[in-house]
């Protein structure tokens, strides 16, 4: 069976080969990590959040494919200088705007990127109270991007890895 690539456009190309912001952030304000149950992918997104709830830095880790990688990286930039509220209104539609577009098959990565970024910010209001601007409820692009030890459960038991499912030594 042959593979036909992906029609990536170069700016998602350029961030797979050169992401940017990646990497832990040891002195992050909140952090949040998201999986897909689609495809494996997992993001961990980081924030150091300044006066005035302004994003001062984000960085980001990923395991998953090229778009994943792009959208994550995508993210970051869009949301530094931004307050929090600002932060939370961008959309998966408008990273992939912002990337020049992503095959409709990889939609669900902008929706993870987006799902990681609003965890991050709603631990970090745990701890300060709820902000009016924001939902009670999960979002949907927060409850698509699972957690990653719900997301490994899940896969666990898909490939029948699960704890009970091994033999004793």
């Amino acid at each position: 069976m042959s593979r036909i690539p992906l029609p990536y456009s170069p700016k998602v190309l350029e961030l797979f080969r050169n992401p940017k912001n990646a990497g832990a952030m040891e002195d992050a304000t909140v952090s949040a990590t998201a999986g897909s149950p689609i495809c494996g992918d997992v993001i961990a997104i980081y924030l150091k959040i300044g006066e005035g709830d302004i994003i001062k830095r984000a960085t980001f880790e990923s395991y998953g494919c090229a778009a994943n990688i792009a959208t994550a990286s995508i993210l970051t930039e869009m949301v530094k200088g931004k307050t929090l509220r600002e932060a939370w209104n961008i959309t998966w539609r408008e990273i992939a705007e912002e990337l020049g577009g992503l095959p409709s098959i990889k939609f669900h990565c902008g929706a993870l990127a987006v799902g990681a970024l609003r965890r991050a910010i709603r631990a970090y209001y745990e701890k300060r109270g709820r902000p009016p601007w924001m939902p009670e409820e999960a979002t949907l692009e927060e409850r698509q991007a699972l957690e990653a030890e719900k997301l490994k459960e899940i896969l666990s038991r898909k490939l029948g890895g699960g704890e009970g499912d091994r033999p004793n030594r």
